[in-house]
């Protein structure tokens, strides 16, 4: 239930983002065009020549003003096409004509039940015994001040009904009626009833919301800390679009009076401020939901991304500084964080806690100082110049973000510094593993030798490889293989930085893959898959929607590579009524692979299987270790295909020497050429892996000896293997030894006896049904 709440919220916040995205363009239009018409900035810098009214270049100004000031006087029914478009799953055109005619028809509805109850007069006025404010004029109709929420309530609804209607079959005589046509026709009927019952629910759910605003500004400065940790604790979920979008949009965020017209939302409250000649300064209440991320986009943060790069080994700085320059630039000039906070929040949490915290102080500073400095959508430099310096210090106090900022910048830096060398967090540049750059490179390699193109361009020739269908983006295909092929893709959009997916098995989703097309992080929460990309995502999105509208279901499936061993993951995970062991080695070579298939399956009759697998439902199975060293869960393994248990089950055993033994009575059923893996069999028909290290495969034996072949019969404790753990060390990625049972059948599960040491031979736990 919880994950399905949090996929609903995910889709809800992303369909936010469409709607969203228009505002910064209404907000040059509206902050360029009012800056330069005001009649003081004007005379300040002595340009009535110029802009002076008669000019040309004032009435060009006059008409970006209005042209941006009518986007933000209709947000409504913006959002209600905006919110429709995100939450259909299927023709989308189809759900945007029916939210905008659904909003029409809503708002008639409530106008005519107005007319009906006198709270609206004949002559059009307002009667007197209504609130002022709470009856306005939408889209030319005079209905209830519902703001964005009467948008998002129709966009909502209008994409349930389509969703569930779409595909309608009707009875032959209505058959023209059927299908995605029907889907207006319902939201017409819907929305006359929802009309008439807002008009009776609304006032009481207009003073709960008023409520909730008056509770948020009545707690003053906690409160403006408050919204500001939560709003950044939400970015790894994806849900801080539907956090923050009411403060900015509705009367949760406030209300004010501005020129004479009741304005909800902080956002809409400064714009409306912005495109008034009465207002001496900004209301630093309406900003305090976003002036601080100036002070810790613009500042904070490039200063972690600094602590990060001094902090990086020597050798790894420049490839570091790299990635953490464009990351901080990106911060500074846009105001999207995700690059520099998605560099540290999966592998030094810590980090992103600080972040929390130190981001939160920023909003309440800001509102402490009396900034109010507005944005369209994120705190970088253009909305900073924009909508700060140029309507001068006087009506923002921008200046204050300065020495503020220069503060922030050296918190920033000195405690990311302290934390990241005192607990040595792996932040880039700091890795004991490098094998997701390896990934990176591959999936370069393999782009530019299919199409000539970086993996980073979002569309990529696949030369000779393309389909008969002319489909040849090769990153596309990667991304559909790793969210686990055409059929598993439910629907596909994206946030700012975010590439959000719905999949019907979260199972078939490979992580490691998707790394590999450029992600610098996957967030799953049941069906709701967010592959983090940056700032290119809506390009991503779009080719990865054109190439799943040609591709076919063949194409998109998880396939064997010899050049990726992250797709023979996958396709090696799929295969799980296969008993052949080869499926928990991806690494890659199938000559190896295909040997190892053909000597198990000559030792697999199916009468023996049959029996064996009765005989482990019937009995525990006792564990023992093959041995000396740390015992630790999977889950710890430094291999992601490991530790997701992809390939199975297990446990693992940091070594103290290089000895392995026959943990239990069996047989070998292979060993692998490059001798860094053995495949076992015991007595009792489990089957297990005993694999040498991370990665050492590409050792090809050397710092191997093995003491048993295939189908050879051994006794427990019988020496199978010694290996040299400092030469793995140093030229793997790491000496663990790990164990991974591949034919648990289901409903068996496997217990361990907590983190201890081990000697060879002991007990380490059990398989148990």
């Amino acid at each position: 239930m919880k994950d399905k709440v949090f996929g609903v919220l995910q889709r809800v916040g992303r369909s936010f983002m469409l709607p969203i995205a228009v505002l910064p363009v209404a907000g040059l239009l509206l902050g360029i065009g009012s800056s330069f018409t005001n009649e003081t900035t004007i005379a300040t810098y002595g340009l009535q020549g110029l802009l002076g009214n008669g000019t040309l270049l004032h009435a060009l100004l006059v008409i970006m003003s209005k042209a941006g000031n009518v986007i933000f006087d209709n947000l409504p029914i913006i959002f209600a096409v905006g919110v429709a478009i995100g939450m259909a799953q299927a023709e989308k055109e189809v759900a945007a004509l029916s939210a905008m005619i659904a909003f029409f028809v809503m708002h008639a509805s409530i106008n005519a039940t107005l007319l009906i109850s006198g709270k609206i007069l004949a002559d059009g006025s307002i009667a007197s015994d209504v609130l002022e404010g709470t009856i306005a004029g939408v889209c030319g109709i005079q209905s209830l001040q519902m703001g964005v929420f009467g948008g998002i309530i129709v966009g909502l609804g209008v994409s349930a009904l389509h969703n569930r209607y779409h595909k309608i079959v009707l009875p032959n005589a209505l058959s023209f009626f059927g299908g995605s046509r029907f889907v207006p026709i319902i939201s017409t009927v819907v929305y006359v009833g929802v009309g008439i019952l807002m008009c009776f629910i609304w006032p009481t759910v207009q003073s709960g919301i008023f409520a909730l605003g008056g509770l948020v500004t009545g707690t003053g400065y906690f409160g403006t800390l408050i919204f500001g940790i939560i709003k950044r604790a939400l970015i790894p979920f994806g849900l801080h679009h539907v956090f923050y979008m009411p403060f900015w949009q509705t009367a949760v965020g406030g209300t004010m009076m501005v020129d004479g017209n009741l304005v909800q939302g902080g956002q809409n409250i400064f714009f409306a401020q912005l495109a008034s000649s009465d207002v001496t300064h900004f209301s630093a209440e309406a900003t305090r939901y976003f002036s601080g991320e100036f002070i810790f986009m613009i500042f904070g943060l490039p200063g972690a991304a600094l602590a990060m790069y001094r902090c990086a080994k020597p050798e790894k700085k420049k490839a570091a500084g790299g990635l953490l320059l464009s990351a901080a630039l990106a911060c500074m000039f846009t105001g999207i964080t995700e690059p520099i906070e998605f560099s540290f929040l999966f592998v030094a949490p810590m980090l992103f806690a600080v972040q929390v915290v130190l981001a939160g102080s920023a909003y309440m500073i800001a509102h402490i100082l009396n900034i109010a400095v507005g944005l369209t959508f994120s705190g970088g430099l253009l909305d900073l110049f924009i909508f700060g310096v140029l309507q001068g210090n006087a009506k923002t106090s921008w200046m204050r973000i300065i020495p503020v900022g220069v503060i922030y910048f050296l918190l920033y830096y000195f405690i990311f510094s302290f934390l990241i060398k005192k607990f040595d967090l792996k932040t880039p540049g700091r890795e004991d593993d490098d094998e997701e750059t390896k990934l990176y490179t591959k999936a370069d390699v393999n782009a530019q030798r299919n199409g000539g193109n970086s993996a980073s361009n979002a569309g990529v020739s696949g030369g000779s490889n393309s389909n008969v269908n002319g489909n040849s983006d090769e990153k596309s295909a990667l991304i559909s293989r790793g969210l686990g092929g055409k059929k598993n893709i439910v629907s596909v959009d994206c946030c700012a930085t975010r590439l959000r997916c719905t999949v019907s098995n979260s199972d078939l989703v490979d992580e490691k893959m998707l790394k590999a097309t450029g992600a610098v992080g996957v967030v799953k929460k049941g069906q709701g898959v967010q592959v983090i990309y940056g700032p290119q995502v809506t390009v991503i999105k779009s080719n990865l929607e054109a190439y799943l509208e040609n591709a076919s279901e063949e194409e998109t499936e998880p396939t064997v590579s010899d050049d990726n061993m992250v797709a023979e993951t996958v396709d090696n995970q799929r295969d799980s009524t296969t008993k052949n062991t080869e499926k928990t080695e991806n690494t890659g070579n199938t000559d190896h692979t295909e040997s190892a298939d053909n000597k198990t399956s000559e030792d697999h009759a199916d009468a023996e299987m049959t029996a064996e697998k009765q005989a482990t439902e019937k009995e525990i199975h006792e564990l023992s270790s093959p041995f000396n060293g740390t015992l630790k869960p999977i889950t710890e393994a430094p291999d992601e295909a490991f530790a997701s248990k992809a390939m199975g089950d297990g446990y693992l055993v940091m070594p103290e020497d290089g000895t392995v033994v026959a943990p239990e009575d069996g047989e070998v059923m292979f060993v692998f050429p490059s001798k860094h893996a053995i495949g076992m069999k015991a007595s009792d028909g489990t089957e297990y892996l005993l694999h040498i290290g991370v990665d050492t495969v590409k050792l090809d034996g050397k710092g191997f000896e093995v003491f048993v072949s295939d189908g050879q019969k051994v006794k427990k404790g019988d020496k199978l293997m010694e290996f040299d753990p400092k030469f793995i060390r140093e030229n793997a990625v790491s000496d663990a030894c790990i164990v991974i049972f591949t034919g648990l059948t289901e409903g068996q599960q496997l217990k361990l006896e907590g983190e201890k040491t081990v000697k060879r031979l002991e007990k380490v736990g059990q398989i148990c049904k």
